[in-house]
């Protein structure tokens, strides 16, 4: 197939990475690839090497009047600025990944009759693909049951999985072996630069657990540049053997030694464990948007593969109390390893992939 195919993003790592991942295996067939996205997406630009990169404006609306006046402003001006690009472009397909800039080129791709697909990273649809839903020819999704999708004809969905990075699937297969009376790797991440209520919780927690349990732990944990210095000198005064750092560079390999991980439930981090196959404890962020990441860290924890903490129930007496029980229970952890590793898709980029490729072919 020697036509382009456009994707559409927006600027944050959550709608990127699965973007990223799917111009890299559309490249790999020889397909040429152009990203539009929003400013915050350019910084993206030297990861996607041979990807031209097009910016179109695109506005978030606000809980006020005036905000959301705005955004559909903004949105109508991407609108415009996308269909120029289409036109110049004529792609075979567009494929959108979330996000509010992704808005304006889908919907110029769907009136323009370019044939479109969307994928959704998470287990509740977001606000952004809601609106795209009932224009959109194929749907993309990463889990097998999506919030949001029960009106819509299951012949228009494809359970792709969510494309991870080429070093993440690298890891896969690597066995599983739960701790029983020796070392206990703990990795802690939430987000690129940590989470400040895991910087808060997971020492203090660490340091309420039996003195044996403590001398055998081995932790590496993600905080804010703002937070390592409180986090290190916690787990020093505790006697607890830790790593701390803004930003790991082999969160993979790290994920593949770990026998326990504490994390976020962002769409990729939930794809990522799964795609190795590890246990986690995963306290969902809040704030997120319709609350996707609760609904991710439940599609897990419904399975197996993992608990769920609420932020309001994420106290050190509660997450000790957990961590005890777990460690004592090394089937259990090797249990939920399984369920993860059983939900991974380390081929969801090429599975994406063949799903665009087929929705541009049928309709030429």
């Amino acid at each position: 197939m020697s036509a382009l195919i456009v994707l559409a993003a927006g600027g944050t790592g959550g709608h990127m990475f699965p973007a990223e991942a799917l111009a890299g295996e559309l490249v790999g067939r020889g397909v040429k690839v152009a990203l539009v996205t929003d400013r915050r997406g350019q910084a993206f630009e030297s990861r996607l090497p041979g990807v031209a990169l097009h910016r179109i404006r695109a506005g978030r609306p606000g809980p006020g009047l005036a905000s959301r006046v705005l955004a559909l402003c903004e949105i109508a001006l991407g609108l415009l600025a996308a269909r120029r690009i289409l036109r110049a472009l004529a792609p075979a397909a567009a494929v959108g990944f979330g996000g509010y800039p992704s808005v304006p080129t889908m919907m110029a791709a769907s009136r323009l009759g370019v044939p479109t697909v969307i994928h959704e990273q998470n287990a509740r649809l977001g606000r952004a693909n809601r609106w795209l839903v009932p224009r959109m020819k194929r749907i993309a999704t990463s889990f097998t049951q999506v919030d949001g999708l029960a009106d819509i004809a299951r012949t228009r969905i494809v359970e792709t999985g969510n494309p991870v990075r080429p070093a993440v699937a690298a890891e896969r297969g690597a066995p599983y072996a739960a701790p029983t009376d020796g070392p206990i790797s703990l990795l802690i991440i939430g987000g690129s630069q940590g989470a400040r209520i895991l910087s808060a919780v997971v020492p203090a927690a660490l340091a309420l657990l039996p003195s044996g349990l403590k001398a055998r732990l081995a932790v590496a944990q993600q905080a804010r540049p703002e937070d390592l210095e409180a986090v290190k000198h916690t787990h020093e005064t505790n006697g607890i053997h830790a790593e701390v750092a803004s930003f790991f560079t082999d969160v993979p390999a790290r994920m593949r030694r770990a026998h326990l991980v504490i994390s976020r439930s962002g769409a990729s981090s939930v794809a990522e464990l799964c795609v190795i196959g590890r246990p986690a404890i995963l306290v969902p962020y809040r704030y997120a948007a319709d609350d996707h990441q609760t609904a991710n860290a439940e599609a897990l924890a419904a399975v197996g593969a993992g608990w769920t903490m609420s932020e309001p129930n994420f106290t050190p007496e509660t997450l000790a109390q957990r961590l005890v029980t777990l460690f004592a229970q090394p089937q259990s952890l090797a249990a939920a390893a399984a369920a993860a590793q059983h939900l991974g898709r380390p081929d969801a980029a090429r599975r994406l992939a063949d799903l665009v490729i087929e929705t541009a072919g049928g309709a030429r």
